[in-house]
Formats: structure tokens, sequence, C-alpha cells
């Protein structure tokens, strides 16, 4: 939309620490409770959101999200947007760092 991918995933567990340098990132809790910890030089502040609450994280700020027992959200990015961001190590197995997968087509209506 827009040059813009509208995600829409199950996320459960802890992901990495990372940034976005040229672009905020819009979450919006669809079901379960899903926590984002932002940092701000060594200060950090957890984030809680439950169903129907939305986060918008500014450009350049450091942030890990979690859920640990499991959430599902909406995501609004710029096409391309790795869902690590700036991370550079090794991306644990359990994190599918990708720019989004396209939806199968379907015959179900």
């Amino acid at each position: 939309m827009n040059d813009y991918d509208v995600r829409v995933t199950k996320v459960r567990g802890e992901h990495v620490w990372h940034s976005h340098a040229d672009t905020e990132e819009f979450f919006l809790v669809l079901d379960g409770s899903f926590t984002v910890t932002v940092r701000d030089g060594e200060h950090e502040r957890d984030i809680t959101l439950g169903v129907g609450d939305t986060l918008v994280v500014p450009r350049g700020v450091e942030h890990r999200p979690r859920s640990q027992d499991g959430a599902s959200i909406l995501m609004f990015e710029p096409s391309g947007t790795l869902t690590t961001g700036d991370y550079a190590d090794e991306v644990p197995a359990h994190i599918d760092s990708t720019a989004g997968h396209v939806l199968a087509d379907s015959d179900e209506t």
C-alpha cells in the first residue's frame, strides 16, 4: 500500500535489540499481550500493549519487542524494511529476519 507493507504476524518470545534509522515502526496488538522495551542511552523502559493498543517507535530508537505468551500484531513499515533493522550479529533461530512474506494465492473464499 503506497510503498508500505501491511504485516500481520504472530510473535512469541524475545526479539533482538535493533533500530530503524530511516523509518518509524507502527504496532497494533490484535490478540494477546506485547511488550516493547525502548532504550535511550543506558536507560530502558518497557511499554506493554494489550488488544487494541498501538505504539509508534520513532526512527533511530533502539527497541526490543517480546511476548512471553504470544501475540498477534499488525505492523506498517516501508516496503523492504527488515524486521531486525540494523541488527548485525547472528540472528537467533526463532526469529524470522525478513522484509515480509507474500501471501500465497488461495482458491478459498
